[in-house]
C-alpha cells in the first residue's frame, strides 16, 4: 500500500526541547493505528507534525498530495453551551469546500444527514449539540470529521471520560468505519488496554522513547517491559488483551475496557 504520511529520521521538539528523535514509520493507505502513550511522553507532538501545525526540528514528515485530514477533537475541548443544533455542528466538516461567504447547499445538507446516519444518530439532526449523551456527542463530532469526506480520520483521546458502553461502541464504530469503508485511522490515546483491542497496528511513545508494529509485536511482555522500564505481564481474556503492571509481585490499576 502506497504511504500517506512518511516520517523520515524526524527529531521533533519546541525550540531547543527536543521531544523524540530520529523517528522513521510510515502510515499507509488503509492503515488503522493507535498512538498510544502516557500524557506527556509525545503523542501530541507527533499528532502535531502529522497534521502540519508543527514542523521538524530535523529530519522530514511528509504527505501525500491532496491528503485530506477528518479531526476528532477531544470531546472536553468543544464548547457545547453554544447553540448549535447536531446537523448545524455537523456541517461545520463542509466549510472548507462550500467556501468563505457562501451558504451551504442542499447537497451540502444532504451529505451531513448522510454522516449522521453513517454514525447512527440522524435521528437527532435537530437537537441541539448540548442535549446529546457523552457517546452521541462524540458520534455527533466523529459524523463531522467524516463530511469533509476525509483520507485519514484523525480521533485525539476518543473515549476519554466515558463508562464502559459508551467506550465500546464509540470504538467498534471506529473499527466498523476502518473495516466498512477502508478509512484509514489514527487513534491518539493514553489507553493501551483499549486501544490494542480495536487497532491493527501500534505507535507506542513513552518519553523520549517510540516504537512501532503490529499489535501482536507491541503487545509482547519483553516488548512493554523495555519501553515502559518496568516489569509487565501480557494476559488474554476472552480474547482480550489486557497489560498487568508488576510491582513486588502485585498488580498496579488494571482496567479492562473490551
Amino acid at each position: 500500500m502506497s504511504a500517506l504520511i512518511t516520517f523520515d529520521h524526524a527529531t521533533l521538539g519546541y525550540g531547543r526541547r527536543v521531544v523524540l528523535s530520529d523517528i522513521s514509520f510510515d502510515i499507509p493507505s488503509g492503515d488503522f493505528l493507535g498512538l498510544v502513550g502516557p500524557n506527556g511522553a509525545g503523542k501530541t507532538t507527533i499528532l502535531r507534525a502529522i497534521l502540519g501545525s508543527l514542523a521538524p526540528l530535523a529530519g522530514t514528515v511528509a504527505k501525500a498530495p491532496a491528503l485530506r485530514f477528518g479531526y476528532v477533537p477531544q470531546r472536553d475541548s468543544v464548547d457545547y453551551n453554544f447553540p448549535l443544533k447536531v446537523l448545524d455542528v455537523v456541517m461545520m466538516g463542509r466549510y472548507d469546500r462550500i467556501g468563505l461567504m457562501h451558504r451551504p447547499t442542499r447537497e451540502d445538507r444532504d451529505r451531513a444527514c448522510a454522516a449522521l446516519e453513517h454514525v447512527g444518530i440522524v435521528n437527532l439532526a435537530e437537537n441541539p449539540l448540548g442535549a446529546l449523551s457523552g457517546g452521541q456527542k462524540q458520534r455527533a463530532l466523529i459524523a463531522r470529521a467524516l463530511v469533509g469526506e476525509p483520507n485519514v480520520l484523525v480521533l485525539d483521546e476518543p473515549t476519554n471520560g466515558m463508562d464502559l458502553v459508551s467506550t465500546t461502541q464509540i470504538l467498534g464504530l471506529v473499527r466498523e468505519l476502518h473495516e466498512r469503508d477502508n478509512l484509514t485511522v489514527l487513534m491518539v490515546s493514553h489507553a493501551l488496554n483499549e486501544v490494542a483491542n480495536y487497532v491493527e497496528r501500534i505507535a507506542l511513545v513513552v518519553e523520549r522513547g517510540f516504537r512501532i508494529g503490529t499489535v501482536a509485536q507491541i503487545m509482547t511482555e519483553e516488548t512493554l517491559t523495555q519501553m515502559y522500564g518496568i516489569p509487565v505481564e501480557v494476559d488474554e481474556m476472552e480474547g482480550h488483551r489486557i497489560v498487568v503492571a508488576r510491582r513486588q509481585g502485585n498488580g498496579i490499576g488494571v482496567h479492562r475496557h473490551a
